[in-house]
């Protein structure tokens, strides 16, 4: 396990707002058993957001006939819908649902090329919400299999979540389990498939990026 590299700016300015606060803190009126509370309070949130960014190391499953789950969460939906920004058909769209406690990279499902990539400013409503698909910021990624199939992914952030990382641009070659990206803390993944494609995962099932298989595709059928 290692830290989410671009993080680090952010756990240094975090570490020194911590210390200044501890050191008011201490040099003020307040004495007693605060002197230790307040220290260990501030090292125990430290440790926790520090273990947000926290990313595992993981051998992932290469076979371009399956679609990985981009990241580590609930699926919370699972439905029939018209994707009307880029792919313009019907879709089965399965939504994965990331808690503060979950992995916040974002992989690659399936190797292509990026087709299209737009982020869009929006709100940050609760991401298990279904509106938060299209009215929560989000970025839109479309990976075309094989000049075949295309697929769309949408990072979404959710009530807290202020920063959404992507790390490609359109034109790119992608190869399946590499970093996608990261969300900074909770937050949803979307990710749009032909009508043809085998399902794999159900509402309730917990997943993991680069582990699970969420569905299967053959590009034949596209």
């Amino acid at each position: 396990m290692y830290i989410y590299n671009k993080a680090y700016p952010f756990l240094f300015r975090l570490a020194l707002i911590l210390i200044i606060l501890n050191t008011i803190f201490l040099l003020t009126k307040y004495q007693g058993k605060a002197d230790i509370f307040v220290p260990v309070v501030s090292i125990i949130f430290y440790v926790f957001i520090s273990l947000f960014f926290r990313v595992p190391v993981r051998k992932s499953v290469e076979n371009n006939n399956y679609i990985l789950a981009p990241a580590d969460g609930l699926i919370v939906a699972l439905e029939e819908i018209f994707e009307d920004e880029y792919l313009k058909t019907a879709c089965i769209k399965i939504s994965i649902f990331m808690s503060v406690f979950n992995v916040h990279q974002n992989i690659i499902p399936v190797s292509g090329e990026i087709k299209y990539l737009k982020h869009h400013p929006g709100k940050h409503i609760v991401a298990w919400h279904p509106k938060s698909s299209f009215k929560n910021e989000h970025t839109s990624i479309i990976i075309e299999i094989d000049g075949n199939v295309q697929i769309k992914v949408s990072q979404i952030a959710g009530i807290i979540a202020k920063r959404i990382v992507c790390n490609f641009r359109e034109g790119d070659e992608v190869r399946q389990g590499d970093e996608l990206g990261f969300i900074f803390f909770g937050s949803r993944v979307d990710i749009y498939l032909p009508l043809w494609a085998r399902i794999k995962v159900k509402p309730g099932d917990k997943v993991k990026a680069k582990f699970d298989i969420i569905a299967e595709v053959n590009n034949n059928n596209g």
